[in-house]
């Protein structure tokens, strides 16, 4: 018998060999991952005259779990000086992945010729310090920005 997860050999009555078992126990959400499983049996005929014939049947099955956050981390800095030098072009949210922030901030700037990119700095600026400080921690995803 084979583990319905990698396909390595297993004893009858398992689905699943001790290392899978064991990641399934540990983790509740996981990467998608693909398994693979190959069956092979070779029937030899007695009979001289007759070739052995080899029989293999492969099946992929695909298992998708979601995991909402990814191993990505922004790093606050980068994020909190964006948003202090480029805040008036939503470089600092286009990089955390808050595109609608990041795009309403460069069409202030862009839409008004440049004469608004004061609010859209001073938007930046305030956004850049909180970044900095603390106050916004996550991206857009929910994953925790590294310092």
């Amino acid at each position: 018998m084979f583990c319905k997860n990698c396909g390595k050999e297993i004893e009858d009555g398992k689905e699943l060999c001790d290392a899978c078992q064991a990641a399934e126990n540990n983790t509740t959400t996981a990467e998608p991952e693909i398994a693979t499983q190959v069956y092979s049996s070779a029937d030899t005929n007695t009979n001289a005259n007759e070739n052995a014939t080899t029989t293999t049947t492969v099946n992929t099955n695909t298992t998708s779990t979601s995991n909402s956050t990814s191993n990505t981390q922004k790093s606050k800095i980068a994020a909190g000086l964006f948003g202090i030098f480029l805040g008036s072009f939503g470089v600092h949210n286009f990089y955390l992945g808050y595109t609608g922030k990041a795009v309403a901030q460069l069409l202030i700037t862009l839409l008004t010729c440049g004469f608004g990119s004061f609010i859209s700095a001073v938007w930046g600026l305030i956004e850049g310090i909180l970044i900095l400080a603390g106050s916004i921690d996550k991206d857009a995803q929910g994953n925790p920005l590294k310092d």
